[in-house]
């Protein structure tokens, strides 16, 4: 297999045998060490890194994703969220993705940050969702920058993204200037869905973002067919969300052993099967993946170890994923499955008020 990717030191597997350079096939679960990390961490492979070409920057090619998971009521416990970020810092993964409009998760990353002694070396990325009062007002924009600096405790964002394209011809350039006055590292622009590929890829196309982040799967491929050429093109760094399809991929797995030929590129389990699919694209700087229990931090930051699919292995992931029942239905699966319940804070309890009211 090859990768292209450069490394960097981390953390270790879930206790699985050398193989070469990669790890032979395991069951998702194995007795951890007491940091998180695996015994054998100290031989592992260095973690694998991703430049962004527009700046130079090094990220971790895994990110941490906190959409839902790390949304919790006012008072709830905290425990298990703040160490699903020690395990997965532990692992050696340095860039977190959060956002103002998730709930309480932004305070929570800004809480648990403070609290690691690597607090300085991880990434942070974060976004930007406004209107404004009226076309071309930055008030509102302006007021969310200085909640998440107050939020993140940090006086420069590594990187500041238009959130779902929303207001994008005002906030990209607010976005542009806030970088040339030093508050924020870089610009990008963020969307969840397929159907905003084509938009995101004429903004990349267009010059004046340095990271677009995207939607992207073993099961949604569509960005391969303008959005990941555009940006490897220009430099322009891509982080993917959704390489989960929020659970979908794991229930359709569920129960399935893993392909023998996963133990060429070091996958242990299923989840780091299909994170280290999506990290095999050569325009793929970091892949984003949520989580609120330790045990799978801790296992999905095995997919910073090892080598990765190159495009003919990526392939054969696909045509083996299409023998697997359910796996054309995963898109109309509902996100979470079997899963109902998980997640309750405070986007679940507004979007419960919400169904109320439409109540008779």
């Amino acid at each position: 297999m090859t990768h292209d990717a450069s490394r960097a030191g981390r953390r270790g597997f879930l206790g699985a045998t050398a193989f070469g350079a990669a790890l032979a096939g395991a069951p998702r679960a194995h007795a951890q060490a007491r940091d998180g990390a695996s015994p054998m961490a100290a031989a592992a492979d260095p973690v694998i890194t991703r430049r962004i070409g527009r700046t130079g920057q090094t990220v971790t090619a895994l990110g941490l994703g906190t959409f839902l998971t790390y949304d919790l009521m006012p008072g709830d416990r905290r425990d298990g969220l703040r160490e699903v970020l020690r395990r997965y810092v532990a692992g050696g993964g340095r860039l977190i993705d959060t956002s103002p409009l998730y709930g309480s998760a932004e305070v929570n990353a800004g809480a648990f940050l403070a609290g690691l002694p690597e607090a300085a070396e991880v990434f942070v990325a974060n976004k930007i969702w406004s209107t404004g009062a009226f076309l071309g007002d930055e008030s509102h924009a302006l007021a969310s920058l200085e909640q998440s600096r107050l939020r993140l405790w940090r006086a420069t964002i590594d990187l500041m993204q238009c959130h779902s394209l929303v207001n994008a011809p005002v906030i990209l350039p607010l976005l542009q200037a806030w970088k040339r006055e030093g508050l924020i590292r870089h610009v990008g622009v963020t969307h969840h869905e397929t159907a905003a590929q084509e938009e995101l890829a004429r903004i990349v196309e267009g010059g004046g973002v340095d990271v677009v982040q995207t939607n992207y799967s073993i099961f949604s491929r569509g960005a391969e067919s303008r959005l990941l050429p555009a940006a490897a093109e220009r430099g322009v760094g891509v982080l993917v969300n959704l390489p989960l399809e929020k659970a979908r991929l794991m229930r359709v797995v569920e129960g399935r052993p893993l392909p023998a030929f996963a133990r060429e590129f070091g996958a242990t389990s299923w989840a780091q099967f299909f994170l280290k699919w999506a990290m095999g694209h050569p325009a793929v700087t970091c892949v984003l993946c949520g989580t609120a229990d330790p045990e799978h931090a801790a296992d999905n930051a095995q997919a910073l170890r090892g080598p990765l699919p190159d495009q003919a292995m990526r392939r054969r992931m696909v045509a083996h994923m299409e023998t697997i029942p359910g796996f054309g239905d995963v898109g109309r699966m509902p996100w979470y499955p079997g899963k109902e319940g998980m997640y309750q804070g405070l986007i679940r309890a507004s979007q419960a008020r919400a169904r109320a009211r439409l109540l008779p």
